[in-house]
């Protein structure tokens, strides 16, 4: 469980586990909103762009496409 404490005070509000949290400090009155950092990869090799199917890379140019109406 992680720590979560008051950014402007360092007030312990509270411990857990968490996604996004706003909370307000009950001491100083900051809004404090925390996010979860993202993960690191467990298999950093699975990342290279050699692996990924060709569908989501491409390697063409732009040209000759047409722009969207609007």
């Amino acid at each position: 469980m992680e720590e979560i404490r008051c950014g402007a005070c360092r007030r312990k509000l509270g411990m857990g586990v968490f996604s996004h949290l706003v909370i307000k400090c009950p001491r100083c009155g900051a809004m404090n909103t925390l996010r979860a950092a993202r993960p690191t990869p467990e298999r950093p090799e699975r990342l290279s762009t050699e692996r990924v199917p060709h569908a989501i890379v491409t390697h063409h140019s732009l040209a000759g496409r047409q722009t969207p109406p609007g």
